[in-house]
């Protein structure tokens, strides 16, 4: 935390208890040892005064220092509490505050510190403390069960507080760096698209050049004689002319080839481009594309995030497999659906209901896996929020003949990709 943020949080506790003392000593005229109140009030103003002036700027607190600042802030409010009722008075439930903000900011071992300090208050306060306030004349009456049941209440509540704000911190800390390494994996994939667009670009305005530079090449050749000193360069640069032109080829045989096709691709192209690099002699990896009858003709998205999930729960799929994993989509005219099933032994029940959190995983040691690959729990989540970006819904489940199934389903709207642009013919 920032200091200035402690710093600000005492002033608004320290004007809280200076109001509370005046209003019930002068306002509703409780007997209570208010000067003394008012100085422990005073105590902290001028500690807090003194670490207004030496913090620099918006600094943040060192753990040790914040470990003394909200110490303090135990230690001040306990002696107010202990000079007015102890466990008895209401405002003793602010102890757990400071407590709450330890778990939520510090590591384990510093809030530990903070919230044994605020236990040993409690114990001090039931043990030692002035009787609770009351005006002339009236005698304040409590049933004798009525404060170590408050003290055990007060404890039970500091604790369940401070687990309940360290529980969501350490959350929010887990989940803000497993979106952090999604953004990273979707920064890659978007980079990488984009040298597959640059590539596709490349293939296409090169090849008229390039064609220029052939025929150019083999008249120089046909009209130099054989016994020219440039001859030889001139079949150099013909043969390095028909290279740069072979490269082209080979670039526009692949799905990012055409620069005005980059941009999207058939449902086949996909499967196939997300299976391709997890085929082996052992693992069958089949495709397979079916549509509802009368369905139109359906051209997808090429979406980086697309493409890396799938392509994570392919590789899932085929470390997990026996001899095949299935890929098959299916659309019609409102949305899309792909699944991927393998043969293995599927998703084991006590985790499948947390599948896509971050930090769960089936194979933390490598254990029935093929490669033996330890995982760390971020890839089925990287993978699903990529997907959910957008706009699929994920789901996994296991299938009634054996063997884990993942299912993605979008509406067809967020992946169709509208008809081809003009002087363009339909991907096949």
């Amino acid at each position: 935390m920032r200091l200035r943020t402690l710093i600000v949080l005492r002033w608004a506790l320290l004007i809280g208890q200076l109001a509370a003392v005046l209003a019930a000593h002068f306002v509703a005229g409780y007997v209570f040892p208010w000067v003394s109140c008012l100085v422990v009030v005073a105590a902290g103003a001028v500690v807090n005064a003194w670490v207004g002036r030496t913090a620099i700027g918006a600094r943040l607190a060192g753990q040790r220092e914040a470990v003394g600042q909200l110490g303090f802030d135990i230690v001040q409010l306990s002696a107010i509490l202990g000079l007015t009722g102890g466990l008895l008075n209401p405002f003793a439930l602010l102890l757990v505050s400071p407590v709450a903000v330890a778990a939520a900011t510090l590591p384990a071992r510093n809030a530990s510190v903070v919230g044994g300090l605020a236990l040993a208050m409690l114990v001090l306060l039931y043990f030692v403390a002035l009787p609770f306030p009351v005006r002339p004349h009236e005698a304040a009456v409590f049933p004798a069960f009525y404060e170590p049941a408050r003290g055990l209440a007060l404890a039970a509540g500091l604790l369940f507080t401070a687990a309940y704000a360290w529980q969501a911190s350490e959350e929010a800390s887990r989940m803000e760096l497993a979106l952090q390494a999604t953004q990273a994996v979707l920064s890659r994939e978007q980079r990488l698209s984009a040298l597959g667009g640059l590539a596709a670009a490349a293939a296409h305005e090169l090849g008229t050049p390039l064609a220029t530079i052939q025929v150019v090449a083999k008249e120089l050749a046909r009209g130099t004689p054989a016994d020219s000193p440039i001859q030889e360069d001139v079949l150099l640069l013909s043969q390095q002319a028909d290279r740069c032109r072979e490269i082209l080829r080979k670039l526009s045989q692949s799905p990012n080839a055409s620069d005005s096709h980059h941009a999207r691709m058939s449902l086949s192209q996909l499967l196939e481009e997300v299976a391709e690099p997890y085929r082996d002699p052992v693992i069958f990896i089949s495709t397979e594309v079916t549509c509802a009858p009368g369905a139109d003709i359906l051209e997808v998205k090429r979406l980086p995030e697309v493409l890396h999930g799938l392509s994570a729960f392919v590789e899932n799929a085929a470390d997990f497999a026996e001899s095949a994993v299935e890929v098959i989509a299916h659309y019609d005219a409102k949305s899309v659906t792909i699944d991927i099933r393998d043969d293995g032994p599927g998703f084991p029940p006590d985790v499948i209901a947390k599948l896509g959190e971050p930090y769960v995983t089936t194979r933390s040691q490598g254990e029935n896996s093929r490669t033996g690959h330890q995982g760390m729990g971020l890839g089925f989540f990287i993978a699903k929020t990529l997907l959910e970006r957008t706009g699929a819904s994920v789901q996994f489940h296991n299938h009634r003949q054996g063997g884990a199934v993942v299912t993605v389903r979008w509406p067809r709207s967020r992946m169709d990709a509208g008809p081809p642009p003009l002087g363009v013919s339909e991907i096949a």
